[in-house]
């Protein structure tokens, strides 16, 4: 008895799970079952948009190599090359500019030609020739003002490498807010205009759903499907999205130099100048959407 109980329970404890998922009506069934909000005629309406909002943050890397028969020495000398210049990128303070420096050292060994003439090393730890230490800065840049003069003055350095500057955009709450209240307003709008061109007027909205799934959901198919809404999202300016404040701060000019490190050996103010190029932060594309029910003719 027990032995036929416990496979059954656990067939329905299984099954339990896989009927709640199920979808209130199958694909070609007579009679839908419709979500309570649409018991009357309502529209839902999919607002959806998109803004352009140039990058706030870059960053990239540069690395200064030195060699000498001491690894102490070689270690000592890329570290000097970096020291002045990150106290000069981070007295910009870490809201402006953030360095992080990374010391790697190896073994240059004695090199000889085997039978075939191909260059080898003799990897033993008494035909090592001399150390190579390569001292690398990552720098984040968190205010975009400063971008152009934080890159010339790493050039200025005369670094052994340095990579390409890359962009992101982090927008922060305020950005997201705004742009979730545009969806919402841009959803009512399209309502609006599609009750009017159908010759009746909107009543009291009946769901607000700021994911967007309550206006994709399928009723002909039983629901819920949550397909893609496959609507075109409208352009939104960026002025409404972005603050004032941060609008103003970014047409502003850049702010003066952070001063030069005591007793270091940065960068001169010709050489960060003779270095500068034109660092111009790309648009990037933010897009929400949010779904708006409404009844018709209330």
């Amino acid at each position: 008895m027990r032995k036929t109980l416990i496979p059954a329970l656990a067939v329905a404890l299984l099954a339990g799970p896989a009927l709640a998922q199920t979808p209130p009506a199958s694909i070609g069934d007579r009679y839908v079952p419709a979500p309570w909000w649409m018991r009357d005629p309502v529209i839902a309406s999919i607002g959806y948009v998109r803004v352009q909002i140039p990058a706030n943050r870059a960053g990239f890397q540069a690395g200064f190599q030195s060699v000498d028969r001491s690894v102490a020495e070689a270690s000592r000398k890329a570290a000097d090359q970096v020291r002045a210049l990150s106290q000069a990128l981070a007295a910009y303070g870490v809201d402006k500019v953030r360095v992080e420096t990374s010391l790697t050292t190896q073994p240059l060994y004695d090199q000889y030609r085997d039978e075939n003439g191909v260059l080898r090393d003799n990897t033993r730890a008494d035909r090592i020739e001399r150390y190579q230490a390569v001292a690398t800065v990552n720098v984040t840049i968190r205010d975009t003002a400063v971008l152009e003069r934080a890159y010339a003055t790493v050039v200025a350095a005369q670094p052994t490498m340095i990579g390409q500057v890359w962009f992101n955009l982090e927008p922060d709450n305020v950005v997201k807010t705004n742009l979730a209240n545009a969806a919402v307003k841009d959803a009512a709008d399209r309502a609006r205009a599609a009750a009017e061109n159908a010759g009746t007027r909107l009543g009291a909205v009946r769901v607000i759903d700021p994911t967007g799934r309550a206006c994709q959901t399928d009723v002909l198919a039983g629901w819920p499907s949550y397909a893609s809404g496959g609507g075109l999202p409208t352009d939104v300016n960026a002025d409404v999205v972005v603050t004032g404040s941060r609008m103003q701060r970014a047409s502003m000019a850049p702010p003066p130099a952070p001063p030069a490190p005591v007793g270091g050996a940065a960068p001169s103010e010709e050489a960060i100048q003779a270095a500068r190029l034109a660092l111009q932060p790309p648009l990037r594309e933010l897009t929400d959407q949010a779904c708006v029910v409404y009844g018709l003719g209330g």
